[in-house]
This record gives C-alpha cells, sequence and structure tokens, in this order.
C-alpha cells in the first residue's frame, strides 16, 4: 500500500512544483531539493486532498503555525518545548535531525517525501481508506 501512496504522492508533487518524477524520492526534501516554498505547501495540501479524498486539517501536515508561539520558537530556533510539541504534533517527521540545528529557517528541509508518505499512509488506516 505504501508504494501506492509513493506513487500518488509522487504524481501530485510532480503536478504542484513542475519536477520530474525521478527528482521525487522517499528522502528528497519538499524546499531543498524539490524547490517547494512556503505557498507551494498549501498548494500541496489541497493536491493531496484532491488525490486521496481526504480533509488534512490546517497545520497537521505541515506545522507552521506552531512556530508562532514564543514558547516554542525564540531568536530563530526552535526551543526544547517546542522540539518536543513537534515530536507530538509530527511524529512522522525526523525531529530528532532537526534537532541537531533546530534554526527555524531549516524546518523546510526536514519536510520529506517520505513524512508525507507516512503521514498519508497513518491518516488513510485510522480513516479505514486502505
Amino acid at each position: 500500500m505504501e508504494q501506492e501512496i509513493f506513487k500518488k504522492v509522487q504524481e501530485t508533487l510532480c503536478a504542484a512544483l513542475g519536477v520530474e518524477e525521478g527528482d521525487i524520492r522517499p528522502e528528497a526534501s519538499l524546499s531543498r531539493d524539490l524547490g517547494a516554498e512556503s505557498i507551494d505547501f498549501i498548494d500541496i495540501i489541497f493536491r493531496l486532498e484532491k488525490s486521496f479524498d481526504i480533509k488534512i486539517p490546517s497545520g497537521e501536515l505541515f506545522p507552521a503555525t506552531l512556530f508562532n508561539d514564543e514558547r516554542f520558537v525564540q531568536q530563530g530556533r526552535v526551543t526544547p518545548a517546542g522540539l518536543e510539541e513537534l515530536h507530538r504534533r509530527v511524529p512522522y517527521m525526523d525531529v530528532d535531525g532537526f534537532s541537531k540545528d533546530p534554526q527555524i529557517s531549516k524546518m523546510g528541509d526536514f519536510f520529506t517525501v517520505q513524512m508525507v508518505v507516512s503521514y498519508l499512509g497513518n491518516r488513510l488506516a485510522k480513516h479505514n481508506k486502505i
């Protein structure tokens, strides 16, 4: 089933970002490797919702609003409390890797294709869509 999800994610990202299918590997960063910018994340979510016939709650896949809270971000860095919150809210993200240098500007590098696939697998299983 994960391969089917990956294929749909791959098609979605090709359409949303105008990249080649071969560029979309599980470890590829949406920002660093595929060139996604903040506005693209909104489009990606919209396309994923349509492709998988699900609703993705705001901030659940890409937790941008989490970092408007000064308990979680200070001086451009995610605090230990922010890392805990990120781990709780986004368990499919490599929070441990991000925590080595938790600059908010580098967070997009940890939004990977595999993260999206894992999120969708979990979400679809919860809603009995797989």
